[in-house]
């Protein structure tokens, strides 16, 4: 038992840690600058956390947010590869700047933990699969690039200050609550709002790319783990399916899911997006005796039934 926080425990990703800490009788703080992240995401536990509107790139801001708090869970960035293209210096001040804020913060307070969101996109277009947590790193945007450098921001304070953190290599995570309406949005979301309006969902490139879609269930099972294991500290530990599924098979089963026969219309590949990625997740089977529950088609069929009660 203890304080949690998390950042950016209004978005996507968060709501669903947030839910699951109060489901589990967890003392619940959320830090977020509601930027993207939605009040209504935590409508069903919103009297049972306390929300701080608060935004990380105001290092003075956040201190009084961490008093107390025993672990940190830290999603809040700006976690898209096309807007980082647009704004860099958005990104950086937010993914970087941000992160650094954080864990200055968490030091000072003691904190026992830190669990931080890191991405697979730090291996940009490495050609060995699937990703193994020991190969060199080739960020390909400045958000891969500065969510690296969170990562190696947060071994430095392992080291140097013994302040427990742990980097979690996030892989295309979906699922209830990725909101359709931003164009920022992950491709799944995108593929599903353009099924339920009668559209045709677009392709960039020929469908042939890879991603190990990670169902959100899983990814707040790994990261809750990664809380308390013991040999967790220090490391940088992959989250996916250890499964790779190409954006046409995805497009296969939706086709079967919704019981149609759409055909997708593909256009350029867009620049700094990786060919292939597939997550070896043999560290945190053994560090966090993590084992991913639910499954692509599973998680398809959950995050169309969503959708279609959140755009009705």
């Amino acid at each position: 038992m203890g304080l949690y926080l998390v950042t950016g425990g209004a978005g996507f990703i968060g709501s669903h840690i947030v839910e699951e800490l109060v489901q589990r009788g967890e003392s619940v703080r959320v830090l977020d600058n509601l930027s993207s992240g939605r009040r209504e995401n935590l409508a069903s536990v919103q009297d049972k956390v306390d929300l701080r509107e608060c935004d990380i790139r105001d290092l003075e801001a956040i201190r009084p947010v961490l008093e107390g708090v025993d672990y940190v869970i830290h999603l809040a960035a700006l976690s898209s590869v096309a807007r980082s293209i647009e704004d860099p210096v958005s990104t950086t001040l937010v993914n970087l700047n941000g992160t650094l804020h954080v864990l200055l913060a968490a030091r000072d307070v003691q904190a026992k933990r830190v669990v931080m969101a890191a991405t697979a996109a730090a291996y940009g277009d490495n050609p060995s699969l699937p990703r193994v947590e020991t190969q060199m790193p080739q960020p390909l945007s400045p958000y891969a690039l500065t969510k690296l450098a969170g990562e190696y921001y947060g071994q430095i304070f392992h080291r140097i200050f013994g302040l427990e953190v742990v980097a979690l290599r996030y892989f295309n995570i979906f699922g209830p609550r990725q909101n359709p309406q931003s164009p920022y949005t992950g491709v799944l979301s995108k593929f599903i709002v353009a099924y339920l309006r009668g559209q045709t969902p677009t392709i960039f490139g020929d469908g042939e790319q890879s991603r190990d879609f990670t169902f959100v269930t899983n990814v707040v099972d790994a990261t809750l783990r990664a809380c308390l294991a013991p040999a967790a500290p220090g490391k940088v530990i992959n989250v996916g399916t250890g499964r790779g599924s190409t954006l046409n098979q995805t497009i296969a089963f939706l086709n079967q899911i919704l019981g149609v026969q759409v055909t997708p219309q593909y256009a350029p590949p867009r620049v700094g997006d990786v060919r292939h990625s597939t997550a070896d997740i043999s560290l945190a089977r053994t560090t966090l005796s993590y084992e991913p529950r639910v499954s692509l088609e599973d998680g398809l069929r959950r995050t169309v039934a969503w959708l279609r009660t959140a755009l009705s």
